[in-house]
């Protein structure tokens, strides 16, 4: 789009854009008096308040699920010492993603703020104050205002993870005249498997410049825990042998307690960590546990119990450093599968249900490498879990990570001044 008369549907878009101002204003107050905004999260995405740019080059990354932030934020760790003279900027949507992004930690020379609101007067400030070199987007989430505001500085620009299923593709056609003026100024998109580069294409996307790259969210690095937490967990488990249902759905637990009640039969003394994907789920499945110790009640150590329920958001690391196996859920529910590269980054040994089309390139290779494995049932996940107990092996780092996903890296680079 640079340098040439902007497609009609844009034209259109940001002159509806600006009028909304007001509107995204007012559903912005509303927000925050619900809780999900902060002051400070708000005055970003309206454009009144920055951190001082760093001097130099800056790459900047968008995304908006916790998940995609996460996957910048590994990809961002891998470029910092390839490029020393870069900072970065990471920018989210959801505040859920900023506050991971904080306990987690971001990499080296890495800022974290909120994307501006899509109309072209926030989009300018933004753009105005951190004069990026480089943007990056992750996955879907494409703003319009923000994606003609990049393009109209000269500033180029990359897709990466990208990934439509047939649902989302449908859902999308909607608004193909909009992703027909906006996918063709991309330099590079980096598709997750080969039906998303058709769906791209025909969404507008030159196709010789789409590159299967499998999923960069095994970029991740290994998520952090709070280093005396870890020590007071592991004083009191003892020898306690242990497993975690990560990341669960409803009818997923039911299927651990089964498998655990099964476990106890052997070792009486196994626990059980149960972190459902939905904290606010955790008394529901606390019953189920007939009433397990609830880490949002004040459970903050284990008992004797042989379940417990950590309903806490940005815990994750903790869970997966204590247990040596992990059944990721989301897997066995009509959801498609969660992240296996978490658990692994860590040690955890990976179990996973059939349902895994969210990630079924990784588990596909994790699966034939050795380091995941697909339980069908209550008797595999027991058969699984005893193997793990009776014969602890670490997972081989080499092959945690997509080699067409680091490839991602080294064209990024190529699209960097210098």
């Amino acid at each position: 789009m640079s340098g040439t008369p902007l497609p009609w549907v844009l034209r259109a878009y940001l002159g509806l854009a600006g009028k909304l101002a007001p509107v995204w204003r007012r559903g912005l107050e509303r927000r925050l008096k619900r809780g999900k905004e902060t002051p400070r999260s708000v005055r970003q995405k309206l454009g009144s308040e920055y951190a001082d740019r760093p001097e130099g080059t800056v790459v900047w990354g968008h995304a908006v699920g916790v998940g995609e932030a996460m996957a910048l934020a590994g990809l961002f760790a891998r470029l910092a010492p390839l490029r020393p003279d870069c900072s970065f900027l990471l920018t989210t949507t959801a505040r859920t993603s900023g506050d991971a992004l904080k306990r987690t930690g971001l990499p080296p020379r890495c800022q974290h703020q909120f994307a501006p609101v899509d109309t072209p007067e926030a989009v300018a400030r933004f753009l105005d104050h951190w004069r990026p070199s480089l943007a990056l987007w992750c996955e879907m989430d494409l703003w319009p205002a923000l994606i003609a505001g990049t393009d109209a500085r000269g500033v180029p620009r990359v897709l990466v993870n990208a990934r439509l299923s047939p649902e989302s593709l449908a859902k999308r056609r909607w608004g193909r005249w909009l992703y027909q003026a906006l996918l063709p100024g991309f330099r590079d998109l980096f598709a997750q498997n080969e039906a998303t580069v058709e769906a791209l294409v025909s969404l507008g996307a030159p196709r010789e410049r789409i590159t299967v790259s499998g999923t960069i969210k095994s970029l991740v690095p290994a998520l952090g825990c709070d280093v005396d937490e870890l020590a007071a967990w592991r004083e009191a488990l003892g020898a306690r042998p242990v497993w975690l249902l990560a990341s669960s759905h409803p009818g997923e637990e039911s299927m651990a307690l089964q498998a655990h009640a099964r476990l106890r039969e052997q070792r009486p003394d196994a626990l059980l960590l149960i972190a459902p994907r939905a904290p606010a789920r955790g008394a529901e499945v606390a019953a189920l546990a007939d009433n397990a110790p609830l880490r949002s009640a004040g459970a903050q150590l284990p008992t004797e119990a042989p379940v417990y329920v950590a309903d806490s958001i940005g815990e994750m690391g903790l869970w997966y450093r204590l247990a040596p196996i992990a059944l990721v859920g989301g897997s066995f529910a009509q959801v498609g599968g969660h992240n296996p590269h978490e658990p692994l980054a860590l040690g955890c040994t990976v179990l996973h249900g059939p349902n895994v089309w969210n990630f079924s390139e990784s588990y596909e290779r994790l699966d034939s490498l050795g380091q995941s494995q697909q339980v069908q049932d209550v008797d595999d996940v027991v058969r699984s879990v005893n193997a793990v107990w009776a014969m602890r092996r670490e997972p081989d780092a080499a092959a945690l990570v997509d080699p067409q996903a680091e490839a991602v890296i080294t064209r990024v680079l190529s699209h960097l001044p210098g």
